[in-house]
């Protein structure tokens, strides 16, 4: 199935079942519901919709996951989407926390030759501006060993892998510390009961409540 021949509103689902699917194979519906910011009912019905495609196989009360065609399809508007956000922050110094909205307006309109001339002019990238990996043309993904910051222990010396790019408020928030992907951290402490985390970011010092470093992917320094 092509990509043109489903409704932006499809790919939009399936952009989100991918991103949750990367936690668990299957996708609750109020999941998909709290991540769109729409009705229970509306997920209901735009699954059954996608199985009737044979996208997804939905289970009432279960949730769906991908048959090999709808994870083939969201591996492609993954990489449309991507490929963006890289082109708009590398090609036209659009801040990081702009490229996540602008994308979503582009995906849907570019040409696979488009697709194809940003990648070669970017180089072929693997990682988008927040560390998200740019699915190749034939689906593969260049995984990086990960954990949660927030799951890291004090004392451990970490490198930013990737950082959530659904909120710009959080994203401009953590650009004012310096946290982008690549950038070197100490965890220095960690407050009990979910309590902010104190980091030392080259020479500066700087305190970081728990929701936030919640949407940071780290790993550890190479000793």
């Amino acid at each position: 199935m092509e990509r043109a021949t489903i409704s932006q509103a499809m790919q939009d689902y399936l952009k989100a079942i991918y991103k949750l699917h990367e936690r668990s194979e299957q996708v609750p519906t109020s999941a998909l519901a709290e991540l769109l910011g729409v009705a229970p009912a509306s997920v209901t019905n735009m699954c059954k919709k996608l199985a009737e495609l044979h996208l997804v196989e939905y289970e009432p009360y279960q949730g769906v996951k991908f048959t090999p065609t709808g994870k083939k399809l969201a591996l492609e508007i993954v990489r449309h989407h991507r490929l963006i956000e890289l082109y708009l922050a590398e090609a036209l110094n659009v801040p990081w926390d702009r490229v996540h909205e602008e994308a979503e307006k582009l995906e849907h309109v570019i040409s696979e030759d488009l697709e194809d001339r940003m990648a070669a002019a970017l180089g072929n990238p693997l990682f988008d501006p927040h560390g998200a990996p740019i699915p190749s043309r034939a689906g593969a993904i260049s995984e990086q060993p990960s954990g949660r910051l927030v799951d890291m222990r004090v004392g451990d010396r970490l490198i930013v892998v990737e950082v959530d790019d659904d909120d710009p408020e959080m994203l401009r928030y953590l650009g004012s510390m310096g946290l982008y992907p690549g950038t070197e951290l100490l965890l220095l402490s960690h407050a009990p009961f979910d309590g902010p985390l104190t980091l030392c970011i080259g020479d500066a010092q700087h305190s970081l409540g728990y929701q936030a470093a919640k949407s940071i992917l780290v790993t550890l320094q190479d000793k």
